[in-house]
């Protein structure tokens, strides 16, 4: 015999095409939640609440066997993060037939009036919000989520704010799809403090949100902006690729590393978004920065920032390391922070180029590249200090916090006036 498997709406009975509609009226045995079965107050036959679906598939399956016709009614459509996934894994296909109803997520991007083709979609019913996270960190421009009283709206404003990304979202609340109580809410970015403030009670508990990208502005209030330790949301970032940008706990290590003093040369090697180099030239106005960055988005977005962040004192230069550098002023400071795998040629380059008790501090991410740039400093005789930052931050999880770590750095740091002695490395 076969499953009749329903999906139905928050409009309920009126929401079914006739043919559908006649397929529950002639049903022997009609299975649903508590809600979905209120819908057929005048059914006459024999009724299953799925309350507990482990026991109730269990039902199923037992009467399926002896020759009943089932109709199951489902949420929307049952093979987008519904009941379908566990009926085919307990049924053969060609025992169903599956009748599909307009998804939520279908209504709350025709409610919000956005194209939803290229919307990625995420459900946290009883799941980890890691996914989640995932996506906000690689900025994709749409996201829709299915939420439930723990992951609601506000505790994901508040998850998506923590996270201090240099993105931008709007959230669209919507409640209660297809009903006569339906609502719509709206929160800018600018206004998600005020959506963090509520409770799960000032959500109904039927609700879809639809997080959309802003797009990035150049305005930015630089009177609220902290001396050092610059949030890493403040930036402008690769629009595909907006988490990549060196953390704000790893910006201040190297700041101090760096030991920076007024009227100096400082080369940023590798300078990405040019997070490191706009730290430095707001603290040392009356040094000069060279940010060197092979990619050209890369030295848009450096010039973009240092418009943003009015400093007029970093030299954006796209060219690839170690070329450029000849050409540049001896330096008394140089940071590495990416290498585009020249890292010995750049190395012995600024061997020859740094000022005496100038300072090189170098990060890396990977263990054979920290073991490379060692491997160097050893064999041209150089002291080197270790400093390997293990940082973690904290990430709300429903009504606790729990510690989300950063990728693990290595920064090594060499000084100009540390060689040829007997021991290679620094106190």
């Amino acid at each position: 015999m076969t499953i009749s498997v329903i999906g139905i709406g928050l409009d309920a009975r009126d929401g079914l095409n006739a043919k559908v509609d006649r397929i529950v009226e002639s049903a022997a045995i009609l299975a649903g939640s508590k809600r979905h079965l209120s819908y057929f107050p005048q059914y006459q036959g024999k009724k299953i609440y799925l309350t507990n679906l482990k026991r109730g598939i269990y039902e199923i399956v037992s009467l399926v066997s002896d020759g009943y016709s089932v109709v199951i009614l489902a949420s929307g459509d049952p093979l987008f993060f519904g009941l379908g996934r566990l009926l085919l894994a307990n049924f053969p296909p060609e025992q169903i037939n599956f009748y599909p109803h307009l998804s939520s997520i279908q209504l709350a991007f025709s409610r919000v009036k956005i194209p939803w083709q290229d919307a990625c979609l995420v459900s946290l019913h009883g799941r980890s919000n890691d996914k989640l996270i995932k996506l906000l960190k690689q900025g994709r421009e749409k996201i829709a989520l299915l939420t439930d009283d723990n992951n609601n709206p506000a505790a994901i404003a508040r998850l998506y704010l923590s996270l201090d990304l240099p993105i931008n979202y709007d959230f669209h609340i919507c409640e209660n799809l297809g009903n006569t109580d339906e609502k719509i809410s709206y929160y800018s970015f600018a206004q998600l403090k005020e959506l963090t403030i509520l409770d799960r009670e000032n959500f109904s508990s039927l609700n879809v949100l639809i997080l959309i990208r802003q797009a990035q502005t150049d305005n930015l209030e630089l009177d609220n902006l902290p001396l050092i330790g610059l949030p890493d949301s403040s930036f402008l970032s690769f629009a595909d690729r907006p988490s990549l940008i060196t953390k704000r706990e790893i910006r201040l290590a190297i700041l101090g590393e760096l030991s920076l003093q007024p009227n100096q040369i400082v080369w940023d090697i590798g300078a990405g978004t040019g997070s490191v180099s706009i730290e430095i030239a707001r603290l040392c106005p009356t040094s000069q920065i060279f940010a060197i960055e092979k990619t050209g988005m890369g030295s848009t977005l450096i010039a973009k920032n240092s418009q943003r962040f009015q400093v007029n004192n970093i030299n954006s230069i796209n060219a690839k390391a170690p070329e450029v550098l000849s050409d540049l002023p001896r330096p008394n400071r140089i940071f590495i922070g990416g290498s585009g795998g020249n890292l010995i040629d750049i190395l012995t380059v600024c061997q020859d180029k740094i000022l005496e008790k100038g300072i090189i501090v170098m990060a890396f991410a990977t263990v054979e590249h920290g073991y490379q740039a060692l491997n160097w400093l050893s064999n041209n005789s150089w002291q080197y200090r270790l400093l390997q930052l293990q940082i973690s931050r904290s990430t709300p999880v429903n009504h606790l916090t729990r510690l989300t770590p950063l990728n693990p750095i290595t920064i090594i740091t060499v000084v100009n006036s540390d060689r040829f002695n007997d021991s290679n490395r620094l106190d």
